[in-house]
C-alpha cells in the first residue's frame, strides 16, 4: 500500500493507493469519515474492496474530508491524478462534486446521497427508510416504556426520512410509542453519539437507534441495559447484548456496474434510488434477545416492501399536529420523499431552520 499525504487538506488525511499496477481503471472515493467508523465509511470502503476483487481496477481513498472547501480540493486532487470514475459518499459533498465535475468533464463521477447531476455525474442512494420500518417494527413490539431514543446526524431529508419511517412502523404495532429525537450535528463524533444516548436513556427510551456513524451509542446502551439497532453496518461485535439487528449498506453490485459501464463506454448520467428488494438495504441477523413472534413479523414487513404490497410511507399519516397529510390508499411519491422536511405524528422533536 502506497500513501500519499493530501497537503491541501487541513486534517492530514490520508490518500492510500490499492491495486495492481496493470490495472487501467483508476477509481477514487471520498469519505466523509474513518474507514474505522465501524458504519458508513466503513461499509463505502468494503464496497471499494469488493470492487477490487471483481475488476481489473486500481482504487485509492481519501478518509475523513469535512464537507466543504477540504471536500472540493480533495476531490479535484483526485481527478487531476487520473482517476477515470470518482464516488463521493455524502450529501455534504454535493456542490463540489459538480463544481470540479464541470472542470473535468471526462471524468465520471457518482454522488451518494444528493440529487444534483450533471453530463458526467450520477447520483446513487438506498431507499435506508425500508430498513427504518423493519427497525420500527422491531422496537414497537419490543419496547417496555414505549420510548424510543433517535439520534439524528443532521436535519437533511434522508434522516428525516428515517425517523419518519421508524415512528410510522413503530406505531403500526404500539399506537402509544414515541420516538424522542436528538440531534448531533455531526455524522461522526462517539463523544457527542454517546452523550446523545445517554440523555435519551435518561429520559425514559429502552430502545436506541441512531444515523450516525460510530458504534457508541449501541455501546452506551450495552452498558445502560436497554437495546438498539447498528447503524450502516452490522455493530454486533460492539454491543452484542445490545444490539436487535442493524441496517446494513450493499454498494457491491452498485460500484461494480458503473466502473464496468465506465470501461464498456455505456456510462451515463443517471439517478439510482434503490432498497432491500436490489439488495443495496440488507439486514443483521436478528440477535438472540428478539423473540420469534417478533422475527416473524419484522420478516413479514420485509417481504412486503420487496413485493410491492407495503410502502412504509402509504396512508393514513398524520403530521405532528394531527393533521391528516396522506389519506388512506395514497403514498408519498418519491420526489416528496426526496424533499421531506416534516415530522410524523409521535416524533417528540423539533426540526432545526
Amino acid at each position: 500500500m502506497i500513501k500519499k499525504i493530501i497537503s491541501s487538506v487541513a486534517i492530514a488525511t490520508c490518500l492510500t493507493v490499492a491495486g495492481i499496477a496493470s490495472a487501467e481503471t483508476k477509481v477514487g472515493f471520498v469519505y466523509v469519515g474513518p474507514i474505522g467508523d465501524h458504519g458508513w465509511s466503513y461499509q463505502h470502503n468494503q464496497s471499494r474492496l469488493a470492487l477490487e476483487k471483481a475488476l481489473d481496477v486500481k482504487t485509492s481513498y481519501v478518509e475523513s474530508v469535512p464537507e466543504g472547501a477540504d471536500a472540493e480540493r480533495v476531490i479535484r486532487q483526485l481527478a487531476a491524478d487520473g482517476n477515470d470514475v470518482i464516488f463521493t459518499t455524502s450529501f455534504g459533498y454535493m456542490n463540489p462534486t459538480n463544481k470540479v465535475a464541470k472542470k473535468f468533464p471526462k471524468v465520471k463521477f457518482e454522488h451518494a446521497t444528493g440529487y444534483k447531476r450533471g453530463n458526467n455525474v450520477s447520483t446513487y442512494s438506498a431507499r435506508f427508510y425500508e430498513g427504518r420500518a423493519v427497525l420500527g417494527a422491531i422496537a414497537g413490539k419490543m419496547t417496555k416504556t414505549n420510548t424510543i431514543g433517535y439520534i439524528a446526524s443532521f436535519p437533511i431529508p434522508e434522516v428525516i426520512r428515517g425517523i419518519n419511517a421508524m415512528t410510522l412502523a413503530a406505531r403500526k404495532v404500539n399506537p402509544d410509542v414515541k420516538v424522542k429525537v436528538v440531534g448531533v450535528n455531526t455524522w461522526f463524533d462517539p463523544g457527542k453519539e454517546g452523550d446523545a444516548a445517554k440523555a435519551l436513556i435518561d429520559q425514559g427510551a429502552d430502545v436506541i437507534t441512531q444515523h450516525t456513524d460510530s458504534p457508541a451509542p449501541l455501546q452506551v446502551a450495552e452498558k445502560r441495559g436497554v437495546y438498539g439497532f447498528g447503524q450502516a453496518s452490522n455493530m454486533k461485535a460492539f454491543a452484542p447484548k445490545a444490539q436487535l439487528t442493524a441496517i446494513v449498506n450493499n454498494w457491491d453490485k452498485y460500484y461494480i456496474k458503473q466502473v464496468k459501464a465506465a470501461q464498456d463506454g455505456s456510462w451515463a448520467s443517471t439517478d439510482t434510488w434503490d432498497g432491500i428488494k436490489a439488495g443495496m438495504v440488507t439486514m443483521a441477523p436478528y440477535a438472540d434477545a428478539v423473540p420469534q413472534d417478533v422475527r416473524d413479523y419484522a420478516d413479514s414487513v420485509k417481504a412486503s416492501i420487496v413485493d410491492g404490497s407495503f410502502h412504509p410511507f402509504q396512508g393514513p399519516i398524520k403530521n405532528q399536529k394531527g393533521e391528516v397529510v396522506v389519506k388512506e390508499g395514497e403514498t408519498i411519491p418519491d420526489g416528496d420523499l426526496a424533499k421531506m422536511g416534516w415530522y410524523v405524528e409521535g416524533v417528540d422533536g423539533t426540526i432545526p431552520k
